[in-house]
């Protein structure tokens, strides 16, 4: 299962608005096959497992083999057929899957048609490891909602910003290649009109090998005053401009309409601080990576609104990066932990 979850997380940022799914296949203790679930409409991960297995040990190879899912195996036909009728089909004799489909319309279906072909069904092997993994799929299932992403890069002292003429950046080299990592796991870069204007950001992935079979995120500009945007700013003019949009108005209505309409799971925000103090405000955040560089600024603020300071973190992960320090943690919506 670990091997499955390895494979899953290949996918991150890539599946949309499908989940990224992982799957191996063993048989007498030797692992025949492996595949991941790379882009809505190409095979599931059972499915790449599989056919890796029959490419490399012949037809017969899948009769009576174990095939471990980081998900529920899907039992309904969409843009692909069915996994569990491959499963059946290929003589698997057991399944093992860490965690059930977030999508209520699906969930444990999977069971009884596996074992109702005589196949023997174990759930929950390192479930909560899966569940992660999927936050963002599982939360567009379950609320509408995309799972929100605040990249900050800040001071000692809080702040965004250096003073006039010390440059742009307070983090380091390794540190903004990071960031072009985070890229790759989300489907859109969410920034304000105050940043546009103040920084004219490309918001896009620049690494190749980040980039490698995916498209650049979505970028989406939320402003009250689009006339006002400079027209030469990078994300209106390179060649993927087509992906930038300009929104305004209800915050909510605005994450919904990008989930329903642009099949968004993930977004990173990528602005000053009134737009992460209002997301925040409004319990938007799901999730926040925050890069310290050893400085102290008197900058702009991080987060610029008093509603926002007592933003309590859960899950917390701390990692050096350079002379940076990394935190990424997730949003506890009140302070009981819910």
């Amino acid at each position: 299962m670990m091997q499955a979850l390895r494979e899953a997380r290949k996918g991150i940022g890539r599946t949309a608005p499908n989940p990224p799914v992982g799957a191996v296949i063993v048989k007498d203790d030797v692992l025949l096959g492996s595949g991941w679930h790379q882009k809505a409409g190409m095979p599931h991960a059972e499915r790449e497992a599989m056919a890796e297995c029959v490419a490399l040990h012949g037809e017969g190879s899948l009769r009576g083999a174990t095939a471990y899912i980081s998900l529920e195996p899907c039992s309904t036909h969409g843009r692909t057929p069915p996994c569990v009728q491959g499963l059946i089909e290929a003589g698997i004799s057991r399944v093992v899957y860490a965690c059930e489909d977030p999508n209520p319309h699906h969930a444990g279906r999977a069971d009884g048609l596996l074992k109702s072909a005589g196949i023997v069904v174990e759930k929950g092997v390192m479930r909560e490891q899966a569940e992660k993994i999927l936050r963002p799929f599982a939360k567009v299932q379950r609320t509408g909602l995309p799972w929100v992403v605040a990249k900050i890069a800040m001071s000692l002292d809080g702040r965004i910003t250096r003073p006039d003429g010390e440059g742009p950046w307070l983090t380091s080299e390794a540190s903004r290649q990071d960031v072009q990592r985070l890229r790759s796991e989300v489907d859109l870069i969410m920034t304000s009109g105050e940043s546009v204007r103040r920084d004219l950001p490309a918001l896009m992935i620049r690494d190749p090998e980040l980039l490698r079979g995916r498209d650049q995120p979505w970028r989406l500009v939320l402003t009250n005053h689009p006339a006002s945007l400079p027209s030469h700013a990078p994300l209106f003019v390179d060649e993927n401009r087509h992906r930038t949009m300009t929104r305004a108005g209800n915050l909510e209505n605005i994450l919904r309409e990008m989930a329903a309409d642009f099949a968004v799971m993930s977004i990173m925000v990528e602005s000053g601080g009134k737009l992460l103090a209002e997301l925040a405000k409004q319990e938007l955040l799901d999730e926040c990576v925050i890069y310290l560089a050893p400085m102290i600024t008197g900058g702009l603020p991080a987060m610029a609104g008093t509603n926002a300071l007592d933003l309590a973190m859960t899950e917390m992960e701390w990692s050096r990066i350079g002379d940076d320090v990394r935190l990424r943690a997730q949003v506890l919506r009140d302070q009981s932990g819910k």
